[in-house]
Parts: C-alpha cells; structure tokens; sequence
C-alpha cells in the first residue's frame, strides 16, 4: 500500500501500475515471526546463504503476473518491473532469467540475490539490452550502499552497460525521497512512452 501511494504523485495516464503484496511468511532474520516477505532472509551481508528455492519461486510468481498482462493484450516489452529492497532484488533476479522481454527494471534500495549463479561476463537472454535504473541512499543502514555498488558493478558485466544508471541519494536511509521518484517517473515515461 505504501508504494501505491508512493507511485500515485508520479503516474502518467497512459501507464497501468500493479503493486502486489507479498505473501506472509516466517523470516529467519526476523526471529522467524511472520512478515510479507518474498523469500527467506537469512543474513544481510555478501556471504550470507540464500534462500535459492524461494527466490527462484518468488520469480516464477512475477513471471506469472507478467504472462497474465500479456494475455490483458500488453506486450511484455511494455512492462517494467520494479521493486524496493527485496522487491528490487526479485525485479532485478527475475528479469535476468526470464524468457519474456520486458521494458527495464527500477530497483530500489536492492541487491542481486543468487549472484553467484548468474555467469562470469555478458547474459544472452532476451533481455541482455534491457534499462536498469537501479538508486540507493547513501546512509542505508540495512542494505549498504556497497550492496548496490557490487550490484550495478555485476550488472554492467552482465547487460549492455550503457543501458545502466545508477543514482545515489545524499543521506537518504532505507527509503525514497522525492528527488528518487522523480527520476522513476522519468525513467518510466521514457521507456513507456505513449503508444
């Protein structure tokens, strides 16, 4: 709920947005209480194990969303994913080893998750020339700003790095601020212009 409304002062008439929720589920970094979550989180440093099974299924359920647009009659390349914190993560995963051609990634706050199991050098997926604009705050204290330097760093190696913009926000925590949102809507009505 929070990101609809967060999107709502930037929309464009022209653009469908779907804001799912993640399921509810326990999270071993959480005590293992119950929160929406899109996958287990174990730890929060670069070495920390990976819930891989729930990752990949969490991307199959996007993949799925993306499949039912397209039967709406939206051509995948019309679609962009997005997503903050770990709802960036799963955009950016998904994107990568999905056969649907999409429009670009906006990652918030975010990371790579299964980093190590995409190869070394250039993905040949029908997204290889896919539009990232992947922001961080400099002051995030939960998801570092290294994380999404590390990420952007991989993802250059991985998709056409002209195709990547990175933006960082001065002081700005595990958040969005109003300067971020402005740059999502630019990214949006640039690559989903009006048909």
């Amino acid at each position: 709920h929070g990101w609809s409304e967060a999107l709502a002062g930037i929309k464009s008439p022209h653009v469908k947005y779907i804001c799912p929720h993640a399921p509810v589920m326990p999270v071993s970094l959480n005590m293992n209480m119950a929160m929406p979550s899109w996958f287990d989180i174990i730890g929060l440093s670069p070495d920390s194990q990976e819930d891989e099974v729930g990752i990949k299924q969490a991307a199959e359920n996007v993949k799925a969303l993306i499949d039912q647009e397209v039967k709406n009659g939206i051509p995948s390349n019309r679609i962009i994913l997005g997503g903050f914190s770990q709802g960036g993560a799963l955009s950016l995963y998904t994107a990568l080893t999905t056969q649907q051609k999409l429009a670009g990634v906006v990652a918030l706050s975010c990371w790579l998750p299964l980093r190590a199991s995409f190869p070394q050098g250039p993905i040949s997926g029908v997204n290889k020339e896919i539009a990232v604009l992947q922001c961080h705050g400099d002051c995030d204290p939960l998801v570092p700003l290294m994380f999404g330097s590390l990420t952007v760093e991989k993802l250059k190696s991985m998709i056409n790095p002209a195709n990547v913009t990175f933006r960082t926000y001065s002081g700005m925590m595990h958040s969005s601020c109003i300067e971020e949102m402005m740059d999502v809507k630019q990214f949006i009505d640039k690559h989903l212009p009006p048909v």
